[in-house]
């Protein structure tokens, strides 16, 4: 709030300072990006090296030298420094809240709230006792409550930019604990910071301004609400909105936090609730997180972390009782935040490691610690320099030791931190799903979003989708184009990067994430088709994606017929299907004009017949899997047909399910023929006892004798379903699909896939077909 009061009510003399203040930032970025390089090497994350850079360029450093510091630390820059962190943190605090994890934090309120509590409680407590020493030391006649309450809310306080940019960097932001601890870290800094803020307030004009918050924060919400609604249906030829309009939106956020500053409060809840609450739906969240991600991490926050380290002199440890108290608070603080979440862990019958890793991330300071130590010497109690270098010492060593061990443990515990959820088959039904959508060009969309919407199940089904726009580097971009106007938005739509196909695709989501309420976050990927499946594939790994979506690599067209588009989307096909970390899904898309499709979900209210065809195999276990995902769904009515040998038609008396049946047109035969995997009659019972004797899915066996009866049994179904979901392979040597082609056209899709897919079966349906991962099955029997 001293920030707002200097902005406007000094008037210094311009040039030197902001010129020193320039200089300065310069300085951090360059040496940040030296350190950078250096500690990537040893897998160190780059707030480490950004802290360590302004440790250089600070008091302990640089700054010590007679003429750097009367060249370029100007006793006026502190205010102008100020000013300028007051605008970055809006922004940075914005962005965080728009781009944090809602529907997570929602689902696991009580975990989240648990650990970060946990840590934040011991905090508290391991604060107290320790308060008191150091007031004996460093109070010099404070308010000895607001002194120790200080000391408290330091010990017990957790940087959450530092760790989310910690965990964006290990690769972690999307992995359980991640998630985890981002969340814990949210919670925790809310709630050191209305703590703060009580005690700043506090007397009578507590419950006034308090409610002055609220109400900002409250009118800033609604009309974002409105203005965020005018701006998606203006100009919707555009796909991001134009510079004037994101400067609306960041005026109306800066005006609202100076006027809550002005006040006494501080702006850093408030900037957060208002990106928590902006609407995501549409261009202007998109527009937002587009144009602000870029320059926050990669200039804004760097800078921070960087100032953190400046402002800390390590002369502190000129005497041994100044050591003895920076070593005691750093103890506390790790002490605590490792006791808290250990006990929470072990309530909530989590692992240790776990425990431990989550514990050192929490550890990690921020820039609150700052307003803690400074704003608090200013209004509440008043710090000497040593008592001012020891917190500041203690923070920044906190930070540094915490994000080193954590990115050893890291290193160490990588199958901590892998995606064990890479098979439908072995996830529970009630866990949340992380889809990877991929299309090439428009046309592909509303197929893939009806399949989105059918894996989501229910309104309430947990589901995180991600769809991810594939687009050929044709050629390479000429020499002399800038950076910038490669990232520019409105620069780089020509029709080599994806002209106006992005336009229509954002358009569609919009659309659908309108009349569905399901979020879909999008991005583009640009790279040539023989390495493009390594884009896909990392993304899955990146996202914890346990379905991949691929388009096929042929459209119908009008007469009904096949067409082969682009050589190279059917390379990338098969090779995200040998290297993809989790199942994959390749997707025909069938039903055109006046046939009905399955891609009409969205906008139909009839149902949708969905058919499974069971011939045995992994694949075929996990197309059931996604079934039984989209059976979930009001408006699809799914049937699983189980093909089996005739001979198998003798011995089904060897398993009594027979009397389960109330359809006498159902067959029911789960054993009998030798040729049937026991694990697949094992499943196929469980499904049944689940799913088939509630009456929420149809079942149905055929048997045939050879591929061939298969053949027909198909062309009897081929017109009643809209979608049809098949396995790839994976059956060994099936009986039951021997001879059903004389030739595969597209081997990736599998041999009854490939039939299903033909120009010369008859059918108005899609087709899926799944193939689990590989290494599924083995991840499970690991654990």
């Amino acid at each position: 709030m001293d920030a707002t009061h200097k902005f406007f009510c000094q008037n210094p003399e311009l040039g030197n300072p902001l010129s020193s203040m320039g200089m300065q930032v310069s300085c951090i970025l360059v040496i940040s990006h030296f350190f950078n390089i250096v500690l990537k090497n040893v897998g160190q994350p780059g707030p480490i090296a950004q802290i360590l850079a302004g440790l250089v360029l600070g008091p302990t450093g640089l700054s010590r030298i007679d003429i750097v510091r009367s060249t370029f630390f100007l006793q006026t820059t502190t205010n102008y420094y100020e000013v300028v962190s007051f605008f970055c943190r809006i922004l940075f605090m914005f962005l965080f809240g728009l781009e944090a994890d809602m529907h997570y934090a929602r689902r696991n309120l009580r975990r989240v709230s648990l650990v970060a509590c946990g840590g934040a409680v011991m905090g508290l407590i391991f604060g107290l006792s320790v308060s008191f020493l150091l007031y004996q030391q460093f109070g010099n006649g404070n308010d000895t409550a607001f002194f120790c309450m200080i000391v408290m809310l330091g010990v017990a306080y957790t940087g959450s930019p530092i760790v989310i940019v910690l965990a964006a960097e290990l690769r972690i932001a999307a992995s359980g604990i991640g998630r985890i601890a981002i969340s814990s870290a949210i919670i925790t800094e809310m709630g050191c910071l209305i703590t703060y803020n009580f005690l700043l307030n506090l007397g009578s004009k507590t419950i006034p301004r308090g409610i002055l918050l609220m109400l900002v924060t409250v009118v800033l919400v609604i009309i974002n609400q409105y203005l965020t609604k005018w701006l998606n249906n203006r100009n919707r030829n555009q796909k991001y909105l134009k510079g004037p309009e994101v400067l609306l939106i960041l005026a109306l956020l800066l005006i609202s936090s100076m006027i809550i500053e002005m006040e006494g409060s501080n702006s850093i809840i408030h900037c957060f609730l208002a990106g928590f609450m902006f609407p995501r739906e549409g261009k202007t969240a998109r527009t937002l997180v587009h144009k602000l991600s870029y320059s926050v991490y990669n200039f804004v926050l760097p800078v921070y972390f960087g100032y953190i380290g400046f402002q800390c002199n390590l002369s502190a440890f000129k005497t041994l009782t100044l050591a003895i108290s920076i070593i005691i608070l750093i103890l506390l603080s790790i002490g605590s935040k490792l006791c808290g979440t250990l006990l929470v862990c072990r309530y909530l019958k989590m692992p240790t490691s776990e425990g431990i890793f989550i514990g050192f991330i929490l550890n990690v300071r921020g820039y609150a610690d700052l307003l803690f130590i400074g704003a608090s010497s200013k209004s509440l109690i008043s710090l000497n320099e040593d008592a001012y270098n020891v917190f500041m010492v203690s923070i920044v060593l906190n930070t540094i030791i915490s994000g080193i061990i954590v990115a050893s443990l890291k290193r160490a515990e990588e199958k901590l931190f892998e995606n064990h959820d890479t098979a439908l088959e072995f996830q529970d039904e009630e866990e949340e799903i992380r889809t990877l959508s991929c299309v090439y060009d428009p046309r592909q969309v509303s197929a893939m979003l009806a399949l989105i919407l059918a894996l989501n199940g229910s309104r309430s089904w947990p589901s995180i989708s991600h769809l991810l726009h594939l687009i050929e580097l044709v050629k390479k971009i000429k020499s002399n184009e800038l950076y910038h106007q490669k990232e520019d938005p409105e620069v780089s739509d020509d029709e080599e990067y994806g002209g106006n196909d992005v336009l229509e695709i954002q358009d569609a989501l919009d659309t659908f994430t309108a009349e569905t309420k399901i979020l879909i976050r999008s991005k583009r990927t640009v790279s040539p088709f023989p390495c493009m499946y390594e884009d896909v594939c990392n993304d899955a790994e990146d996202l914890h994606a346990a379905v991949i979506l691929l388009p096929f690599h042929k459209h119908q067209r009008i007469d009904g017929k096949m067409e082969s588009g682009k050589e190279g989307m059917r390379t990338t096909n098969q090779k995200v299907l040998r290297h993809a970390p989790c199942s994959t899904g390749i997707l025909v898309q069938r039903g055109l004009g006046m046939i009905p499709g399955f891609s009409q979900l969205i906008t139909s209210e009839t149902m949708q017949d969905v058919a499974t065809l069971f011939f045995g195999g992994p694949d075929d276990r996990e197309a059931i899997a996604w079934s039984i995902r989209m059976a979930k769904h009001p408006r699809i009515h799914l049937t699983v047909i189980r093909f089996l040998g005739s001979a198998s038609s003798q011995s089904a008396q060897n398993i009594e399910l027979a009397p389960l049946l109330e359809d006498k047109e159902t067959l029911m035969s789960l054993s009998g023929e030798e040729t049937v995997n026991d694990i697949d009659n094992t499943f196929m019972v469980d499904f049944y006892n689940r799913h088939v004797t509630s009456g929420r899915i149809s079942y149905v066996e055929k048997y045939v004798d050879g591929g061939v009866e298969s053949l027909a049994a198909l062309r009897d179904i081929g017109t009643l379903y809209s979608l049809f979901i098949v396995g790839k392979g994976g059956r060994g040597h099936c009986s039951l699909t021997i001879g059903m082609s004389d030739w595969e056209e597209c081997p990736e899709l599998g041999t009854v896939g490939d039939v299903l897919a033909s120009s010369d079966f008859e059918t108005n349906g899609s087709v899926l077909v799944v193939q689990q991962h590989k290494h599924a099955r083995r991840g499970l029997m690991e654990e």
